[in-house]
């Protein structure tokens, strides 16, 4: 008999003959009462089993995390909390289970524990929810460009170019540690690896996205990219996800307002289909947040704050009146600041950005024109010659959550400013190309996919909202 899922019997609108369900138990009480599971919905169905007819060795192994299958009637619950139930006449026990060994009992345990068995982890109802919220925003990212006409392009993880010129990369290479093969010189001879050339894993499908973009006007990626960065925070990790949107003849404004479009689109689009893992969720945080101090707890509740960014313009402010507003703040005057913010080009930190975002203008808040010292080479140069054209969004909560720009469309332009930094113009010959033949104004963003993720779910800490996180010395399962 094929099964049917959880959620669509809970939202049976009538009582159904000879069903069959399979899942997982996250309870069983009494010797009759099995909350079951499968995954579908935050919600368990009860299934009452007629204990006086069934073995009292299979009542011994239904423990929690045992799958099994129950076949029976979906009929009206005679309990509080649920329409119907599952009146079992068949309970089959789907391979082992050891009850004293299972780690996921029904009891709350510490996020620090659940990472510890993150293989397991998602049977807890707060990480399905996290990881059903996921995959439902997944889904609205693709949505959302493939509407607007967007190409989907899958740009390499294995690359030479260093997008973010920073160096924080995961060198990929065939050769063997051990024994290095050198040139005459002594270096080691990367002509001897696999690709013929030292290679990494990418930081940014961007510089490849532009190349596209160049002759599809306006293309889309969203893929897995890598730091090494020795970030042991909790918004930081080495493997996540980047969505990167590239579009050609497009300059900063519409660059901004493309982003800020996109967001509202996906926030809306998880509120609508995950209303149950969301409600679930803004419970889950408000219990937590009991035990804070006043001060350290969220001003709005969940499903407030997702509405608020939906609903409201994203303030729009120059880095220019950012650092003015900060340097006059109460926390920088007092020195609360772990970075006092004294004179103009300081590289906000994430603690500034929270503080205008939460504090000052208590929305979201787009920042553009940053000083060109302190952002990427790619950034087109504004007239003044010392500020780029470039954005990033800040979240409360969150702090940066989209760093994008108008891209450096004349050629003479980038070539000084890879001079100036020392970056090879022989390593990104390909990329100069796209300024050689057919430049125009062209603009784009990188959004971290965890930290939406983050954002959406309530939680605080990154490694909670990816299956299986990569940090340092951290590579488990």
């Amino acid at each position: 008999m094929r099964h049917t899922k959880v959620k669509d019997l809970l939202n049976s609108t009538t009582t159904l003959q000879e069903i069959n369900a399979k899942g997982w138990v996250r309870t069983f009480r009494n010797n009759q009462f099995i909350a079951l599971n499968d995954g579908s919905t935050i919600n368990n169905i009860q299934c009452v089993v007629d204990f006086e007819n069934t073995p009292d060795e299979t009542l011994k192994r239904i423990t929690t995390g045992a799958a099994v299958s129950v076949t029976g009637n979906l009929v009206e619950s005679k309990g509080a909390g649920q329409k119907y139930e599952i009146q079992v006449n068949k309970l089959e026990i789907l391979g082992d289970s050891d009850a004293e060994k299972f780690p996921m009992q029904p009891k709350k345990h510490s996020l620090e524990f659940l990472r510890e068995n993150a293989h397991l982890r998602v049977r807890t109802n707060a990480f399905g929810a996290i990881m059903r919220v996921r995959s439902v925003l997944s889904f609205a990212v693709h949505s959302y460009f493939q509407q607007k006409g967007f190409v989907y392009v899958n740009t390499p993880i294995v690359t030479g170019a260093d997008a973010e010129g920073a160096g924080e990369m995961f060198q990929v290479t065939s050769l063997p540690l051990d024994n290095l093969p050198k040139t005459e010189e002594g270096n080691i001879d990367y002509k001897k690896d696999f690709f013929g050339k030292h290679t990494n894993l990418t930081v940014s499908g961007q510089l490849e996205g532009e190349t596209f973009a160049m002759a599809l006007g306006q293309i889309y990626t969203f893929g897995p990219t890598f730091r090494a960065e020795n970030s042991n925070t909790s918004r930081h990790l080495a493997e996540f996800w980047m969505i990167e949107p590239e579009v050609a003849f497009n300059d900063l404004n519409d660059n901004m307002d493309l982003a800020e479009d996109f967001i509202k689109y996906v926030v809306k689009y998880a509120v609508d289909n995950c209303s149950d893992d969301l409600k679930f969720l803004e419970g889950r945080l408000i219990e937590e947040e009991k035990s804070k101090p006043q001060a350290e707890r969220s001003e709005m509740p969940l499903l407030e704050k997702l509405g608020f960014v939906m609903n409201n313009d994203f303030k729009r402010v120059s880095y220019t009146e950012a650092v003015d507003i900060l340097r006059d703040s109460t926390p920088n005057k007092k020195k609360k600041f772990q970075y006092i913010i004294n004179e103009w080009g300081a590289d906000l930190q994430s603690e500034h950005e929270r503080y205008l975002v939460e504090k000052h203008f208590k929305c979201p808040v787009i920042l553009f024109d940053y000083p060109a010292n302190i952002k990427a080479f790619y950034m087109r140069l504004n007239e003044d010659g010392k500020t780029v054209r470039a954005m990033d969004i800040l979240f409360p909560g969150i702090g940066e959550i989209v760093g994008g720009s108008q891209r450096e469309e004349r050629f003479d332009v980038l070539v000084e400013k890879m001079k100036a930094l020392g970056i090879d113009e022989e390593e990104l010959w390909w990329y100069l190309d796209t300024r050689r033949f057919g430049s125009a104004v062209h603009s784009g963003f990188g959004l971290g996919f965890e930290r939406l993720v983050l954002f959406v779910t309530g939680m605080t800490n990154i490694r909670d909202v990816i299956p299986f996180p990569r940090t340092p010395q951290n590579a488990e399962f």
